[in-house]
């Protein structure tokens, strides 16, 4: 992928209240659960009972977060609020450039729900542009995807 020069995003209060003991909704074989219990040594930015946030390992942009739920399931407009949240808290105001979205089965890494949140989008590398491409038949934004589940009845 493009070189991405290393922004460090603004710490937020990490107030996981749970012990590190695994629980319910979580699945030792799936990486994001690790993460956000703590296993694997990866900086959290946010975390608490539902919504967790840390750095991609392969950023598409300078500011590329992944918003997971802490467990194995959540509520896509909580994460899309705290995707926000986090832009926000870099000084990242301009929501105009930044791309919220997920990628469709079969073409998600890691099983897990995540909110891909890229900013600026302008900034994204050429096989960034691809990989979280809109109107594409692998990534969905979170607009669209709330607009499709709200059809259908759905509202998280």
């Amino acid at each position: 992928m493009a070189e991405i020069q290393d922004t460090q995003p603004a710490r937020v209060d990490i107030s996981k209240s749970s012990s590190n003991v695994p629980a319910e909704g979580y699945d030792k074989k799936c990486i994001f659960c690790r993460i956000v219990n703590n296993e694997m040594g990866t900086e959290l930015l946010h975390c608490d009972e539902e919504i967790s946030c840390f750095r991609d390992i392969k950023p598409g942009a300078p500011h590329h977060y992944l918003v997971v739920p802490t467990k194995h399931v959540g509520n896509l407009k909580r994460m899309v609020d705290k995707g926000k949240e986090i832009l926000e808290k870099n000084n990242i105001t301009d929501l105009s450039d930044v791309r919220f979205g997920f990628h469709w089965p079969p073409f998600c890494s890691v099983t897990h729900l995540h909110l891909h949140v890229l900013a600026p989008a302008s900034q994204m590398g050429f096989m960034s542009r691809l990989f979280y491409r809109l109107n594409s038949y692998w990534f969905i934004t979170a607009d669209q995807l709330i607009d499709l589940l709200n059809s259908k009845g759905e509202t998280n």
